[in-house]
């Protein structure tokens, strides 16, 4: 299907009839017309052009819905460009309708200065004035003929106060103008006239005799204007290429800085690395030390290449450091608690994998009760004003730590219920330890020794070192770690201090113990990023392990197997 479409034209009812095919034709007079004309002046830039046809045009040059002339008559098919207003179909705009065009051009309309607005006062309605301009022209050749019309008004271009008039009248006003000014007024001449006596002033007037030289002025006056505006444009040409050169000095800069940045970094891990170097450096001589030790006491003969231990494997799936590890024994899972607020569950014994992600923390002063059957969480407890820094079990009773004080909970089922607090406690309890009917309590160069059945606090161990870390009990000595990178050691039944173990260069964190009839072997866990195994028999260091990108935190043994975790966000796995 094929439509004319387009902006289209108002009409009103035919005024004369067109007799001719020339372009302009004059409309019939009434015999009350006057050839004398007042022009009353018209708002013509409010964008309505007027349209009077001579004749009614044909219904095949007008839109089928507002019933106007069509004003960019165009073809147009269904398609994909604009939907068409008659059935809502998708119209594309093929071509301009050239041959409909010509047509509408040929149609005689009023020239706009012989029209008014319709009496009926209907926007966009005009009708013939009787006294304007007479003729009707082509639609086509409008302009040319409105651009020269006799009846365009025009404005005075001696005094904009003189009354409005019509192109016609313009010559004669000239005449009787009195508001001609002097062509010298520019320069300072102050005559206003009429034609006569403009005359006599051009004969009298001083700027006359001057007229050259004025005239050179303004030559030269106008080519200092146009240097002036040269040079603006040079200036601001400069200008330009200052704020271009200005950015490129500014990306130079930042270039550089990245540059000096980057430099600094570099430094700053080299600097790391070599800090890092000298530790591995320290623990090596350490380690010759201890071997040169064994030596000279005879006793390197009973190295035993078995119990070397070695990484068997690594737990990744924690997206931060992990703090805490646990081991149920019955089931072989390990626990491991991260600061990314999980605790992962880790079959080590068939699968080797994370059997399960346990969500729920949210606060650092609660206690998350969890059934290891469902592994499904049952209970919180918010236990302590400040952070809960370590946990222990023992005699179906639950030990927190935290900031000066313990809190012993009764376990009932699922149910935690306060029994006790211990006071007297001089700083944070970060290491609790469970022994047959001992509780163990690490605090600031404190060890205090509880009766787990009293609860009353029956000895007090002074050590040295800052805060106490970690503790660890054999069957024959007390074991502590301390911030300061010291390792304590006390027999257990007279309660003497027999050895301070040195080696590690930064906080003990952690401490675990695997025993077996033949030996005994304690395994501290540091800030320097080690793991060292200790000879408990002859009190020296067998074995430094060195895997972990990180601090290494916490500690867990099973059935000879040693677990431990880090900062890096793993678990690893040793074995001898």
């Amino acid at each position: 299907m094929e439509t004319t479409f387009g902006p289209a034209y108002s009409t009103v009812a035919t005024i004369t009839k067109a007799e001719a095919t020339s372009s302009y034709k004059q409309h019939r007079r009434t015999p009350s017309t006057s050839s004398t004309m007042t022009y009353s002046p018209r708002d013509e830039d409010d964008g309505m052009e007027p349209q009077v046809f001579a004749e009614q045009p044909s219904v095949k040059l007008c839109c089928q819905l507002c019933c106007s002339v069509f004003k960019d008559p165009v073809i147009t098919t269904c398609g994909v460009s604009q939907k068409c207003p008659v059935d809502n179909a998708k119209l594309t705009v093929v071509v301009n309708n050239i041959a409909v065009a010509e047509q509408i051009g040929e149609l005689f309309i009023h020239c706009k200065y012989g029209c008014r607005p319709a009496a009926t006062g209907k926007p966009g309605a005009f009708e013939v004035d009787p006294l304007g301009c007479p003729f009707t022209i082509k639609l086509s050749s409008r302009k040319d003929h409105e651009a020269g019309c006799d009846y365009r008004p025009v404005r005075c271009p001696n005094n904009p106060s003189c009354p409005p008039l019509l192109t016609m009248n313009l010559e004669a006003h000239l005449k009787a103008c009195e508001h001609i000014k002097c062509p010298h007024s520019k320069y300072g001449c102050t005559f206003i006239g009429n034609q006569d006596t403009y005359e006599t002033h051009l004969e009298m007037c001083k700027f006359e005799g001057l007229k050259e030289f004025l005239q050179q002025t303004d030559d030269r006056f106008h080519e200092m204007q146009v240097a002036l505006a040269q040079k603006d444009q040079d200036i601001a040409f400069l200008r330009s290429m200052l704020g271009k050169l200005s950015e490129k000095l500014d990306q130079l800069e930042k270039n550089l800085e990245l540059k000096f940045d980057v430099l600094d970094e570099n430094q700053s891990k080299l600097s790391e690395d070599l800090m890092e170097f000298r530790r591995d450096a320290s623990m090596l001589n350490d380690e010759l030390s201890h071997i040169n030790a064994r030596l000279n006491m005879g006793i390197l003969g009973s190295y035993d290449p078995q119990q070397i231990f070695k990484c068997k494997g690594t737990f990744v799936g924690h997206q931060g450091p992990v703090w805490c590890l646990c081991v149920y024994s019955t089931g072989d899972l390990l626990f491991s608690g991260s600061s990314d607020k999980t605790i992962k569950v880790w079959d080590t014994c068939t699968t080797y994998k994370c059997q399960k992600t346990l969500e729920g923390h949210d606060a650092l002063v609660s206690i998350q009760v969890w059934d290891i059957q469902t592994l499904q969480k049952v209970n919180t407890i918010r236990a302590h004003d400040n952070p809960v820094c370590t946990l222990v079990s023992s005699h179906n009773m639950l030990f927190s730590g935290s900031l000066k004080a313990i809190k012993v909970w009764d376990i009932m089922g699922t149910e935690l219920k306060l029994k006790k607090e211990l006071t007297g406690l001089n700083h944070w309890v970060r290491a609790l330890v469970a022994s047959q009917n001992h509780l163990y309590s690490g605090s600031y160069q404190t060890i205090k020794i509880w009766d787990i059945r009293s609860l009353e606090c029956v000895h007090v161990l002074q050590t040295s070192g800052g805060s106490v870390y970690s503790i660890a009990v054999t069957n024959h000595h007390i074991v502590c770690g301390t911030y300061e990178n010291l390792i304590h050691v006390w027999d257990i039944e007279s309660k003497e201090q027999v050895r301070t173990l040195t080696g590690h260069v930064g906080t003990v964190y952690a401490l675990a113990v695997i025993s077996t009839p033949d030996q005994t072997k304690v395994f501290s866990a540091s800030y320097d990023r080690s793991l060292r195994v200790w000879s408990m028999d002859n009190m020296i260091c067998t074995q430094t392990l060195l895997r972990h990108q990180g601090s290494v935190t916490a500690l867990a043994v099973s059935r000879g197997r040693l677990f431990s975790g880090a900062v890096d966000s793993t678990v690893k796995v040793w074995t001898c």
